[in-house]
């Protein structure tokens, strides 16, 4: 062997065990263990393997199915208060004078009594009447007893013709948004929801916002559709506020050996792990550790740990069943590790090109001395 090609063996030898002695290794892979003493955060998180008794304690965590006795005390208990801006219609029997007709071109609406802004009607005989605030069983009684005055024993009859005073906010992403009113028929959350026509295509349906007195309730409309979770739904007040966002921020993330890493949008029936895989066309067969495909899961601000970290082996294909089975939330990272031939090639094909020059070079130099 020509002796210059000798003392070019040792110096490529170096780059190469250099390359391999190196802290980072080229390629994707998931290590907990401290090194040189580096309190690493990963250092503490416990990584669970996927299982079935993991699937079910995590599908055991869910919102179940509850019923909601307030609620139904409310409703069985509401009554319409009338106040400013809405319209009574007042009928004295057998006293037409004192019933103002509707004629055939006035409505009910038209020709009734409005509620003025300081909260009174006026009315033949009696005068101002104090009716904010009252129900239309408290309204006759007052009527009545001050028309008792002059007329025996009158039959008064009081209704809302037209509901202007209350009302609630729908707003965001539903098919018709803006302001229903409240009256005498109780108006829940769900009720009004179905009345704006629906949720949009791009509704976050797991985190509505109702608002009220300038307080924001979380509500998990996916768990009083899906589940039955009766909890989430409530009775509305006046200047409530119903807003249904958008679901930008419900999106998880496909990084590493996968061949279209990209982040995905959780649509309202959910995502499973399966179902992120093949969104991005699978793991890389030929750089990817199929035993090395993590999910990691942000925790709250009073988890012990910031981050929950699962794993599932998936070089069995009988485990893409766990994968199905197992749901992504909002914002999980779904990593894929490197295999570590992966890794090993990635040096080597990061050496190559050094060592190709070196070689090139000495060639040139060998050549112009055999001259």
């Amino acid at each position: 062997m020509n002796p210059f090609y000798s003392s070019l063996r040792a110096p490529l030898m170096a780059i190469a065990l250099s390359g391999l002695a190196g802290c980072a290794v080229p390629g994707s892979h998931i290590d907990s263990d401290p090194a040189d003493g580096f309190a690493s955060p990963l250092a503490n998180l416990q990584v669970q393997m996927v299982t079935p008794e993991l699937l079910t304690t995590l599908k055991a965590e869910t919102a179940p199915a509850r019923v909601n006795p307030q609620l139904e005390a409310a409703i069985q208990n509401y009554q319409y208060r009338v106040g400013a801006g809405d319209v009574l219609n007042v009928t004295v029997w057998d006293h037409p004078e004192l019933t103002i007709p509707a004629g055939s071109y006035r409505s009910a609406q038209d020709a009734g009594n409005w509620v003025h802004s300081d909260g009174t009607i006026f009315y033949p005989y009696i005068g101002s009447v104090s009716v904010a605030g009252l129900t239309v069983t408290e309204i006759r009684e007052i009527i009545a007893a001050k028309l008792s005055k002059y007329i025996e024993a009158p039959q008064v009859d009081v209704s809302v013709a037209a509901f202007r005073s209350q009302r609630v906010y729908v707003t965001g992403e539903v098919t018709n948004p803006g302001q229903q009113p409240i009256t005498n028929v109780p108006l829940t959350l769900l009720d009004a929801v179905n009345a704006a026509k629906g949720l949009a295509e791009d509704a976050d349906w797991r985190h509505v916002v109702l608002t009220r007195n300038g307080q924001d309730n979380p509500v998990s409309l996916r768990a009083l559709f899906e589940k039955g979770d009766l909890s989430q739904n409530h009775l509305l007040q006046h200047n409530d506020v119903i807003h249904v966002p958008r679901n930008d921020y419900q999106k998880v993330f496909v990084l590493g050996e996968v061949n279209q890493p990209k982040p995905l949008m959780i649509q309202r029936a959910g995502m499973s792990l399966a179902e992120a895989l093949a969104e991005v066309g699978g793991i890389d067969e030929g750089n990817a550790d199929a035993q090395g495909v993590f999910v990691v899961r942000a925790n709250g601000a009073d988890a012990e740990h910031f981050a929950s970290v699962y794993q599932i082996d998936l070089s069995d294909a009988r485990s893409y069943v766990f994968a199905d089975q197992f749901s992504l939330q909002a914002r999980d990272l779904v990593y894929v590790t490197t295999q570590p031939l992966g890794r090993w090639n990635r040096v080597l094909g990061q050496l190559m090109p050094t060592i190709t020059a070196i070689y090139q070079t000495t060639r040139s130099v060998s050549d112009i001395n055999d001259l």
